[in-house]
């Protein structure tokens, strides 16, 4: 991740059913679905001043951070985020074995 990102906290947004990190009023999101102990991760969003600025894949590093750290095993739906563990597959770790791409990576 980009070191501008690096001190931003991540934010999991229960009303909007999102993860987000803020940077000057704009906003990088995923927006997700919580299935018991896990959560599929369904789309992932740059606002426009944002976009092409490493805001998506840093909104991502986080998640899958705090996915690890709370113990949620991950359903990657996004089409980016299967994208991201599939060139960084040390991921995988953390992606539900019932997930249906699971030998995709």
């Amino acid at each position: 991740m980009k070191p501008i990102f690096e001190d931003i906290q991540l934010v999991k947004n229960v009303d909007r059913k999102r993860f987000e990190i803020a940077i000057d009023g704009s906003y990088a999101f995923i927006n997700y679905g919580e299935f018991g102990n896990q959560i599929a991760l369904v789309h992932t969003e740059t606002e426009p001043e944002l976009a092409g600025k490493g805001a998506a894949t840093a909104v991502i590093e986080k998640t899958l951070h705090y996915l690890e750290e709370h113990k949620i095993k991950l359903l990657p739906f996004c089409p980016f985020v299967f994208a991201y563990i599939k060139r960084n597959p040390e991921w995988k770790r953390i992606v539900s074995k019932k997930f249906k791409g699971y030998d995709q990576f």
